[in-house]
Formats: structure tokens, sequence, C-alpha cells
């Protein structure tokens, strides 16, 4: 089993992503969570490019890490200056990184439009770069930037250029598909010149793969199986344009899939909730469908998958999801058989019989057609397998419900919600007012239910989406209401369809509450623990 070096340059190549801002503090919170996941070197940027950068480095510094070792980043010196006499060198050489990551050209392209150095300099900037970098006691990683492109181009030069940096000491020469076009099998015949050219030195080879072409994770791979045993990626994937290679799947493709060393099983288990947690500390939405740590990585809608996995898991699941910290879920639909709905009412606690199994099946199946969707509706969907079941408690009798939008002469709209209801023979009635129509009919119905209900107040409204089904009947198309709430431990959606956009929102909302306070509830849909910050 061969040892994977792997390294993360989120905090660096991942920022020049759309929507990428981190505080100097959340990118401390960040390093410390890639040092627990097992990360072997944390590339934190340029120490000389901004005062938040500057700042991260000094607070780098007075930290301890139990594994990763920290990677400052540069550039080789600059035309016509010596390597001693650049500044942004110095300040290289005189952090307290005891890794120092260069990058510099490879490819004739740009050595012409945009370095507008020839080829003998752009070797002399690589080499006395990394020289004085070495003798100032660094351990030194040369990115040979636009390698693939410069190797179709010109090989000779592309590998006289990793030539240079080796000579003058960098321990690690990584390959770079800077512009992400390059494809896995001219990755991997490249990678094959570059390790017979490297290895016999005791030089280590990597990869650094960006996803333009959709294939950085494959490219990646494609090297190591050609000898590199240095990944270069990002969690999630972040980065500029398409993205960088995603460590978030390498990692276990690597460890679970080609059988290298990468990180300890507890490591690994840790990865969909590192995952998460990097999301939303960007507030970020996850990707469902991010293979290994999304939310749909493992699960299962149709009747024969579900019967599948229920038998065995290994018929659908190419690994056990809970070697990297994820769930299996099974979903309900239009396509679910008994097996799907019986699996689904095991996991809530729900005794159903093969009688109330196949109604509730022909119940799901109707409301489908008419707009309902329990894929994502799991705490509607327990509800209904408690009617069938014999278990549903409603939280009230309505009596009814009211809303009045007003515009005022000023402008301002104001928004007024009325709820009369019934609970143990008592009669609550309750007005507020709110944010638009679902906010003040959310407020007025806690109002209406406080005295009676009051753990409610833990449950709290995280997201509501609206979507029309039928946009060639205008206004008056059907609208389904999707919430997602939460009690701070658990997550749950409900659902609302009507050709009412209130009433389906009402719906919902009286869907998301009774959920709430069933009896022995267990949501489907945990929330992933935070990786430790």
């Amino acid at each position: 089993m061969t040892a994977i070096e792997l390294y993360d340059t989120t905090l660096r190549d991942g920022m020049q992503g759309e929507g990428m801002s981190l505080t100097a503090h959340e990118k401390l919170r960040v390093a410390h969570v890639l040092d627990e996941l097992g990360i072997d070197l944390i590339e934190a940027g340029f120490p000389s490019s901004n005062p938040k950068e500057a700042e991260l480095f000094e607070l780098l510094a007075r930290e301890h890490f139990e594994h990763a070792q920290i990677a400052a980043f540069g550039m080789t010196r600059r035309r016509d200056t010596a390597a001693q006499d650049d500044p942004a060198l110095q300040i290289l050489a005189d952090c307290f990184a005891p890794v120092c990551t260069l990058v510099g050209k490879t490819w004739s392209l740009h050595l012409e439009k945009v370095v507008r150095a020839g080829r003998d300099e752009n070797l002399r900037m690589i080499s006395e770069s990394i020289a004085f970098l070495v003798s100032a006691g660094k351990r030194v990683i040369y990115d040979a930037e636009h390698f693939f492109d410069g190797f179709a181009d010109d090989r000779e030069y592309a590998l006289a250029c990793l030539r240079a940096a080796t000579q003058a000491g960098a321990e690690t020469i990584t390959c770079c598909d800077t512009n992400g076009g390059t494809l896995p099998g001219q990755i991997a015949t490249a990678m094959a010149a570059v390790v017979a050219e490297l290895a016999p030195a005791g030089v280590r080879v990597g990869i650094h793969c960006h996803d333009d072409a959709g294939c950085a994770v494959a490219g990646t791979l494609a090297a190591v199986a050609a000898g590199a045993t240095h990944v270069q990626g990002t969690q999630n994937g972040y980065g500029e344009r398409c993205g960088n290679a995603n460590l978030t799947t390498l990692i276990p493709n690597l460890q679970l899939k080609a059988g290298h060393e990468c990180v300890t099983a507890a490591q690994l288990h840790a990865l969909s909730a590192s995952s998460h947690f990097f999301d939303e500390l960007l507030n970020f939405t996850p990707n469902p469908n991010q293979p290994y740590v999304g939310r749909n990585a493992f699960a299962h809608k149709g009747g024969m998958h579900v019967a599948g996995v229920s038998a065995d898991p290994s018929t659908f699941e190419h690994i056990d999801p809970g070697a990297v910290g994820n769930d299996r879920a099974v979903l309900v639909s239009e396509l679910s058989g008994r097996g799907t709905v019986h699996a689904r009412a095991a996991e809530a606690g729900i005794e159903l019989d093969d009688a109330a199994a196949a109604r509730l099946l022909d119940r799901v199946k109707e409301r489908e057609h008419e707009g309902y969707h329990y894929e994502a509706a799991d705490g509607s969907f327990e509800l209904l397998m408690r009617r069938e079941s014999g278990g549903y408690r409603p939280l009230f009798t309505l009596e009814s419900w009211r809303v009045i939008a007003e515009q005022r002469a000023d402008g301002r709209v104001e928004t007024e919600a009325t709820i009369k209801l019934w609970v143990d023979g008592e009669r609550h009635m309750f007005t507020a007012e709110g944010n638009g129509p679902v906010s003040a009919l959310d407020r007025a119905l806690r109002g209406a239910l406080a005295r009676v209900y009051p753990e409610l107040d833990a449950v709290k409204l995280v997201n509501f989406k609206v979507r029309i089904l039928d946009g060639s009947k205008a206004s008056d198309a059907i609208t389904r209401v999707l919430l997602d709430s939460s009690d701070g431990e658990r997550e749950w959606g409900a659902i609302g369809v009507s050709d009412n956009v209130i009433e389906a929102s009402w719906e919902a909302l009286v869907d998301s509450l009774e959920f709430a306070l069933q009896p022995g509830r267990q949501p489907a849909h945990t929330l992933k623990a935070h990786a430790p910050s």
C-alpha cells in the first residue's frame, strides 16, 4: 500500500472561487479541521499578498497542529531580479512555515505572453528561487504551472523546467493542469514520463488538477496510477472557475478503491461532517449529489433498489456509507414498493401491517399525482404513516384562519394573521403580524398554541421554498411549498400543495409543527455534527 501525501489548498486556491470569503480567524478554524482530517500539508496562502493573509500567518505561527504542516505559497523571482533581492521571496524565507510552495512557468506561451522572459531566463528564475529558499532552511515544493500544456507543446522544455527545480533542491515536483482541460489519458502519459525522469533521483512527484473539463478527480487518479504520490486539491472542490480536484471525493477513492494509505479510519469517518462544516462556514448549501458525502450519495428510491439494499446493501451501494460518516436514506415516491414503506416505518418506530402499507402506497401515488413530493418532506410522510397506523395525534382542531395584507399610503405593507382553533375542548385565538403572510401565520399559530405546547418554542423555520407546478396556468397554477424546520438537533421537511400559495404554506406549517410533537418521533434526516473547531 503506497502512502499518499495530501496537500490541501482550500485556503489559497479554493478562495479564488466565486463567493469564497473567510476571515483570518475562520481560516484558522479551517486549518484545525484539516489537521484533524489527516491532511499532511495545508497551503495557507501568500503571506505577503494582503493584510488578511499577514494576520492569518501571525495566528498560525502561534498554533499547534497534531499532524499537518503549514505551507506558504509564492512565485519564482521576478524577471531581472536576484532571488535574494526579491521582497516576496524574502518574506517566504522569513516566515515561520517550514514548507514553501513556489509556482513557476513551464509553458512557452506564458513566457512569451505573460512573463516576457526567455527560456533560459525562466530556468534560472526557477533554479535560483528554489535554491534561495532551500538555503534558508525551507522544504520546497515546486508547482509546475501549465505543465501539461507545456508538455504537449514542447516536451523537452517542460521536463527541463522540472530538472531545474530538482537540481536546485525541490523535494516535490507538482505537475499542474492549470487550465483544467487535459484528459486523464493524457495526464497518465505525461506523468509516466515525469516519474521515469524524477523518481530515480528520489524526488516526490505530485499532481494538481482543475475541473474545467470535469476530469479533475479522474485526472488525479490517473496521475497516481502513473506513480504520483503527492495529491493537491481542495475541500468540496472549491476553486476558481469550475473548481479544483475535490479532496472530499479523492480521499475515499484513493483509500477505499485504489488501496492507498491516506488517513485513519476515524478520519475517513469524519469526512461527511467535515464537508458539511466547510459548506456551512462559507454559507453554501451542501451539494446533495456529491459523491460519498452528499445527502443523496446513498439514497434509494426505486422499489427494487430498496428491496435489494434490504437484502444485501452491496447490491446497490459501492461502499458502506458509515465508512465516510454518511447514512443510507430510503426515499418515498410513486416509484416505491412495500419494502420502502416498511423500511421507513421501521426507522420511525411505526408498526405497519401489509394492508396499511398498501393503503399508504396508494395514498402516496395519489398525492404525488396531485403535486406532493415526499422525498424532501420526511416530516409530512411520517405523519401519513402515523395516520395509516392509527398513531396520529393532531395538535388542534381548526376553526378558522385569516390573513390580511394591507399597503399603506406611505408604501409600507403590513400583514396580519388571525387563527382560531380548539385544543382539548378549549378555544384559542391569536392575532399576529409578520413579514408577509407565511411569517404572520407562523407567529399566529405559535401564539395560539404557546400555552398548550411551550416546547414549540424550540422549533425554528430554517428554509422556505415555493415552486409553481404548471406555469401555463399563470397565477392559477398549483403551488408546492416545502418547509424545512429544526429543533437544534434534527431537521425535517414538510410540504403543502394548493392553487392558493397561502393555503399550501398553512398546510406545510401545520405538518411541520405536528411532526415536531409526535410521540417518539425519529426524523429520517439527522443534522450532521460539525467537525471540531
